[in-house]
């Protein structure tokens, strides 16, 4: 890894910094080092399903395999995406 030389500067109410100072303290590392870490690694998820995947020819022609397959039902999967939860109505969801 190569040596830190940029900076980037952030503002935070007194709440969020209390709220990183705590976290970090219990993570046990520095505000700075937590910060970066909890940053790298939301970005890295954020980016990691646009990223070039690579596989050999085995793995490949089984990907290439599962996506020519004609869609199936899946038992139950339509009434589980289309009843009733705990979100829609809190108090009424089907139980």
């Amino acid at each position: 890894m190569s040596a830190k030389a940029e900076r980037l500067h952030l503002r935070v109410d007194a709440e969020q910094k209390a709220l990183l100072e705590a976290a970090s303290q219990a993570a046990g590392a520095s505000v700075s080092t937590f910060v970066l870490k909890a940053a790298t690694d939301a970005a890295a998820d954020v980016l990691a399903d646009r990223r070039v995947f690579l596989l050999d020819e085995d793995a490949w022609r089984v990907f290439d395999e599962a996506l020519e397959r004609p869609a199936q039902e899946v038992s139950g999967l339509r009434e589980l995406l289309t009843g009733s939860t705990v979100l829609d109505n809190p108090g009424q969801a089907q139980r």
